[in-house]
């Protein structure tokens, strides 16, 4: 790991909550944590730590994202008690009507065979 990785983290594990996504206030706060007499030295690991931060954040929205997007797929999927109840009166709707269908062509067949008798 390069110097100026591992300057970053060990600022980022004890003050992370004092760094941002804002390169100069995370400069600002790099210079009241620790001492940095070289200003290139000091830019460079503010610009890693302003890098690493809005990663963070980009890949942790990205996350959500993708926890949002799996729920609304678990919800369409999954069928809710009023689609079951309605689901099943249908069926019973489509039972009755075969049950009174058969019972109708019976009757029609008896009757047909009563008239031509």
């Amino acid at each position: 790991m390069d110097r100026i990785k591992r300057l970053s983290y060990e600022v980022l594990n004890g003050h992370k909550s004092r760094f941002g996504e804002d390169f100069a206030g995370n400069k600002k706060a790099l210079d009241q944590i620790s001492i940095v007499r070289s200003k290139g030295l000091k830019n460079e690991i503010a610009g890693y730590i302003t890098k690493y931060i809005k990663k963070e954040i980009r890949e942790e929205k990205a996350k959500q994202a993708r926890i949002a997007d799996s729920k609304i797929e678990q919800q369409v999927a999954e069928p809710s008690e009023i689609e079951i109840s309605v689901n099943a009166e249908i069926e019973e709707t489509v039972e009755t009507s075969e049950n009174v269908e058969s019972t109708v062509d019976e009757i029609s067949s008896e009757t047909d065979k009563e008239t031509t008798e």
